[in-house]
């Protein structure tokens, strides 16, 4: 029960009558079940976040109202630059910088819209909206059941923690960022993939998985994950099975579009290759404060800014060593999602583009690695805080905005405190016994764990945490994970 044991859902319920009863009956609801409370919220949510979104649907930003009201979004502009509304074909027709899946999207989300528009010249029963209008809706509605099957795939890989998803469903980050950009479309797909590994189902894992890449990236490092927690418990053959699937799911989709247009295909990697550093990466700030005199210095035009890109990559490198080694190191075999959401984390603060949508790819890791409502809740200000200022630095001083310097500083208190998340995760992993996940779900060394259930949970000591034994209490406290008290 949150309330038993979180203190801020413990307050909040205070609104509705207080913590859960001690003698109160559970599971017996006809209809509003976990799952479905969980996904209100996220309905709720969402709602909100298409209130903020409105004022920029019908594509008339006269006035700015994409910063003034905080509705940015990449969709609606780029429906008219990748030529969307005369019916081209992303990559086929017109240069696209995105993955292919999301590129198929784009086409559904169009196709959609399309339907709609004839549908209301025709029939007369419907409002008629500008094409952008039609296409923006559309978009949502689909990234709207994204979001709610998010939510559910994480509260099937929460298992015997359902109200954990509840963090998805009342998320500020959802609210501010789902409708930003299609990142929610990988989010989806990589949650499910590894709902799929917690089912024990490897090959389908992989294949959800590699479609996660088609849309994004960040997906293979959940793969990378796997490889490190695969290679401590033995078991890389389970994991090559996934990662050959991955690979596959990955080909089939993109090896088509490579071959009909692989000038327009390669975009998407040559853009990731020559773009300078996004305002919201910590490069950018240490450039800001050398007034560009450090790494490659001011670029022309289409430069590719070398040396950013080398220390970038060594950055990464030494990253993933140190995740290794912290997966090697840990008394007991860390969780899945500890492993992912380190990864992910990393790449992000170490990366040269941190674009403000990408922060959701965190929301389901974090919540799944360490799933307390105060850090969450924390965190996700500082996210809502960049987007703010961000969009007031856009307007700028001479319009009511703000000057770069104050988006910088939030920048940082946004790092700041998601190193604060990764030293949380971390301390976890050196100490099970703070583990909120493991603690609470005594004889299970990892619900996300799927085929690594099936090993040791400390392969390098051949030691497994024992589950409660059947003299022992049913409501008494779990004993320690690694025997230290």
């Amino acid at each position: 029960m949150p309330t038993w044991t979180d203190p801020v859902a413990a307050q909040a319920s205070e609104a509705v009558g207080g913590p859960w009863g001690r003698h109160a009956v559970t599971g017996r609801a006809l209809f509003w079940t976990p799952l479905r409370v969980c996904l209100l919220f996220a309905v709720l949510a969402l709602s909100l976040a298409w209130v903020k979104q409105e004022p920029c649907a019908d594509g008339d930003w006269t006035g700015s109202p994409q910063y003034t009201h905080f509705c940015y979004s990449d969709t609606v502009p780029l429906f008219g630059v990748y030529d969307l509304d005369s019916g081209a074909l992303p990559y086929l027709d017109t240069s696209v910088e995105y993955p292919v899946l999301t590129g198929a999207f784009m086409v559904a989300a169009n196709a959609l819209g399309g339907a709609y528009e004839a549908l209301a010249e025709t029939t007369g029963l419907l409002p008629e909206v500008p094409p952008v209008q039609a296409y923006y809706v559309v978009t949502c509605l689909l990234l709207a059941i994204c979001a709610l099957v998010t939510v559910r795939a994480v509260q099937g890989v929460s298992g015997r923690r359902p109200w954990d998803a509840a963090m998805i469903g009342l998320s500020p980050l959802l609210v501010v960022h789902a409708f930003t950009n299609w990142d929610l479309f990988a989010v989806a797909l990589a949650a499910l993939g590894m709902w799929a590994w917690a089912r024990r189902m490897p090959v389908t894992a992989g294949v959800l998985l590699g479609l996660g890449v088609a849309a994004k990236f960040y997906p293979v490092l959940v793969l990378g994950a796997l490889f490190l927690l695969c290679a401590r418990a033995g078991l890389l053959r389970t994991w090559l099975r996934t990662a050959v699937a991955a690979g596959v799911a990955w080909l089939a989709v993109n090896l088509p579009v490579a071959l009909a247009a692989p000038e327009n295909w390669g975009r998407f990697f040559e853009l990731n290759s020559s773009r300078e550093a996004d305002p919201d990466s910590l490069w950018n700030i240490a450039l800001h404060l050398t007034d560009d005199r450090i790494l490659d210095g001011p670029l022309a035009p289409g430069q590719t800014p070398v040396v950013l890109n080398g220390a970038v990559a060594m950055t990464t490198l030494l990253m993933l060593t140190a995740v290794t080694w912290l997966t090697v190191a840990a008394p007991v075999r860390p969780r899945l999602p500890q492993i992912a959401f380190l990864l992910v984390a990393g790449f992000l603060l170490l990366n040269k583009v941190w674009s403000p949508q990408y922060s959701l790819w965190l929301l389901p890791l974090v919540v799944l690695a360490r799933p307390a409502w105060r850090s969450l809740l924390a965190w996700q200000a500082t996210e809502a805080l960049v987007w703010v200022t961000r969009m007031l630095w856009y307007l700028g001083p001479e319009d009511n905005g703000i000057a770069v310097e104050w988006f910088l500083l939030a920048v940082v208190i946004r790092d700041v405190a998601v190193l604060v998340l990764v030293a949380l995760v971390v301390r976890d992993v050196l100490d099970p016994d703070r583990d909120i996940v493991r603690t609470s779900w005594p004889g299970v060394d990892d619900p996300a764990g799927g085929p690594l259930e099936d090993s040791p949970a400390d392969h390098r000591l051949g030691a497994r945490r024992p589950a409660r034994t059947a003299a022992e209490p049913a409501g008494a406290p779990p004993g320690p994970v690694t025997g230290r008290g």
